[in-house]
């Protein structure tokens, strides 16, 4: 049987899966007319400040994007212009990846439409709540990462 802090959780789950999937639709109407997918437009985000590996921008996007479909994203970008691969010195086979010119033209450009939606939707909502909501959703996944560590260092250890 689950806790009621149990319930609790489960009954997140699926409304944060709704939210990803709002959130994601948002970023599509946002990148599509620029061209890019909202994939596309996450790993060239990545890259804006340093270029850096397909595997770093795995590990920094974070967001369940495997290493292959950042390297077929990237690949993508670099086919349609928007980036550029550059010799990895400290690594001979894994280049890394910057924007080009004419992709932080189109980042720019997306900016005052993200920064549009973005202050819509957090002023209807509220920055109050939105603060509440994020300091919660924080305290969830550090603590379901510190479960999922017990877990998997229970299960080695046997």
């Amino acid at each position: 049987m689950r806790s009621p802090a149990g319930d609790a959780l489960t009954d997140l789950v699926l409304p944060a899966f709704e939210l990803n999937g709002e959130l994601l639709a948002a970023a599509k109407n946002i990148a599509e007319p620029a061209g890019l997918t909202p994939a596309g437009w996450q790993v060239l985000g990545a890259t804006l400040e340093e270029p850096l590996s397909v595997a770093d921008i795995a590990r920094r996007v974070g967001l369940g994007l495997a290493r292959q479909s950042v390297q077929r994203t990237a690949d993508i970008l670099v086919d349609k212009g928007w980036a550029e691969y550059l010799d990895n010195p400290k690594h001979r086979r894994a280049k890394l990846l910057r924007p080009s010119d004419k992709g932080r033209e189109t980042l720019e450009k997306l900016r005052a439409d993200q920064h549009a939606f973005a202050n819509a939707v957090g002023e209807e909502v509220g920055e109050n709540e939105i603060r509440r909501v994020l300091a919660g959703m924080k305290s969830i996944i550090e603590a379901s990462r510190r479960y999922r560590g017990d877990c998997y260092t229970g299960m080695s250890e046997e």
